[in-house]
């Protein structure tokens, strides 16, 4: 639904909030709020007002407590996405079914004319493969809408773009569903040094960055024995015989290792330290997927023969000759313990949480907690959120919504019920984060800058009152049970105010709201237009 088509007119839309914020939280119900913008993806109807009641600390540390981010509350809900239970080999096996079935019809040609589309069975492994990678989107925008265990969903989120990967990167359709399951969302609140150990193990990652191409220089992967040949036969072994093996070392993964995923951009290290750590991790790699010699493979894979076994040294540390895959491990402890880490990712942790320009304080109490803990994500949280700067007065308001952000929490906002279709996922991607597609290795911004323009505000406000109207795909909405109607225009615009933008309303969006729903007699097509207005409003689009 077009914003013009409802009359409004986007020359009167209000212009986005300024960083400074709103009022520091001054109730209960305030600090509720607040943590349910920062903490979760906004509130639901009467939920800010259950956490005042229950306490606001209570309902923090009942979120860090959670062990298992599988809410059993959503067991009937996830059972309708078949991806969660399709194991890795599934999806290879579906993957290699269509990559013969291509090669099939390429040999075959182009059929004679006139003829009908390819014959029935000929794409059945592709489309069902597309089928259920699709679902894999629209489960982080389900699990945001209906999850209890909204701190979960967010540092999923966080760590994702932390460690991100681009679906369209050779396998890594095939891989991802594993590596957000059972790398990111499982270790999204332990230890980091785990996490970081895991995201080294993925597959996702070794094919995404190339690791998995990174073999000593000279060296050659052993000959396959007789009876794999034989099981294999003569036409598949000279295809894997032609394919392009590897020659050297690759640098990219080691890069990103150590710029982007532990020490930060200034974290200490030279060049000759990333060609180091490059190979000390020759030989981390994934196991090709070949039934027809009778191992599925798939998985991490630690290659002897392609491991450079030399001694190497980084950042000062003398890594011995000879200890092979010890070496990696040694490796991603010794990172993830190191001082400029723990600065680099809790800056990090503070910019989602408090502000785009982490406040030094916040950033120092979570650099003491990681150092206690021995990098204890929940005790570095715990921290932040106990920090003077969480609560500041100047970090309240102070951060506009993803576009993720924003239609999850409007969904949230409205009561809504997502449908297990990826249309809602689709609409993300429509305002700009397109759900697992940033196709660099940095991830999504977190900055004002990356989601903030006159285009993306207007395609926000064109899903607002899509939303409103309950004609917003993939989901259905009852206004009925948010916002009462009222008999004056005045009464149904505090209503607004209050259920949807918490009493945060300023004078301007009032006058653009008062203006627009003043020629409608209709009340529920005015109560319509008001709620739109003010979820695409500047109010909503900060928290």
């Amino acid at each position: 639904m077009l914003v013009m088509m409802v009359g409004v007119r986007a020359a009167t839309l209000p212009a986005p909030l300024p960083a400074q914020g709103s009022s520091p939280p001054r109730t209960t119900l305030d600090s509720a709020r607040h943590v349910l913008d920062r903490l979760a993806y906004g509130t639901t109807p009467g939920l800010a007002e259950a956490i005042a009641r229950q306490g606001v600390m209570t309902w923090i540390e009942r979120q860090l407590g959670f062990e298992d981010l599988d809410d059993p509350g959503l067991r009937t809900t996830l059972a309708g996405f078949d991806l969660l239970s399709t194991p890795t080999e599934e999806l290879l096996r579906q993957f290699t079914e269509a990559q013969r079935q291509r090669r099939l019809r390429q040999q075959a040609g182009p059929p004679p004319s006139p003829s009908p589309s390819p014959s029935p069975g000929a794409q059945p492994g592709e489309a069902e493969l597309r089928r259920l990678i699709a679902q894999l989107p629209q489960l982080v925008v389900v699990r945001g809408i209906r999850s209890e265990r909204q701190l979960g969903e967010i540092m999923a989120d966080f760590w994702f773009n932390h460690f991100n990967i681009f679906i369209g990167k050779n396998l890594d359709r095939v891989y991802l569903p594993e590596y957000v399951e059972g790398t990111i969302r499982a270790n999204a609140l332990g230890r980091f040094e785990d996490l970081l150990i895991a995201t080294a193990h993925s597959p996702a990652m070794m094919i995404y960055l190339d690791n998995a191409q990174s073999v000593a220089p000279g060296s050659e992967p052993p000959a396959p024995r007789f009876r794999a040949v034989a099981r294999l036969g003569l036409d598949s072994l000279r295809r894997l015989a032609e394919q392009r093996r590897p020659t050297g070392i690759n640098e990219n993964y080691a890069r990103e290792l150590l710029e982007l995923h532990s020490l930060g951009v200034n974290g200490g290290y030279t060049q000759k330290d990333v060609t180091e750590v490059a190979r000390i991790l020759t030989g981390w790699s994934v196991a090709p997927f070949r039934p027809a010699l009778g191992r599925l493979g798939g998985g991490f894979v630690f290659n002897p023969w392609a491991h450079d076994e030399g001694a190497k040294t980084v950042m000062g540390a003398a890594f011995p000759a000879g200890r092979g895959e010890e070496e990696g491990t040694r490796l991603i402890e010794l990172l993830a313990a190191h001082p400029s880490t723990r600065h680099f990712v809790s800056a990090k942790l503070c910019a989602r949480f408090v502000n785009d320009d982490p406040p030094d304080g916040c950033v120092d109490d979570a650099v003491r907690a990681w150092q206690q803990s021995d990098g204890d994500i929940r005790q570095v949280l715990r921290a932040i959120f106990r920090s003077p700067d969480f609560w500041a007065p100047k970090n309240i308001g102070a951060k506009v919504k993803s576009p993720l952000e924003f239609v999850v929490s409007a969904v949230r906002a409205l009561g809504g019920v997502p449908d297990s279709t990826p249309r809602l996922s689709l609409a993300v991607g429509r305002l700009g984060q397109p759900l697992y597609q940033h196709v660099a290795p940095n991830g999504y911004g977190e900055r004002q800058e990356d989601w903030v323009n006159s285009g993306a505000l207007l395609n926000r406000m064109n899903l607002a009152m899509a939303l409103a109207a309950n004609r917003a795909p993939g989901v259905s909405v009852d206004l009925d049970r948010v916002v009462p109607l009222a008999d004056r225009a005045e009464d149904l615009v505090e209503s607004v105010n209050r259920t949807i933008l918490s009493g945060r309303m300023s004078a301007p969006t009032r006058q653009v709201i008062m203006n627009e729903i003043a020629g409608i007699a209709n009340l529920a097509q005015a109560r319509a237009m008001a709620v739109g207005l003010a979820l695409g409003g500047p109010e909503f689009q900060r928290q």
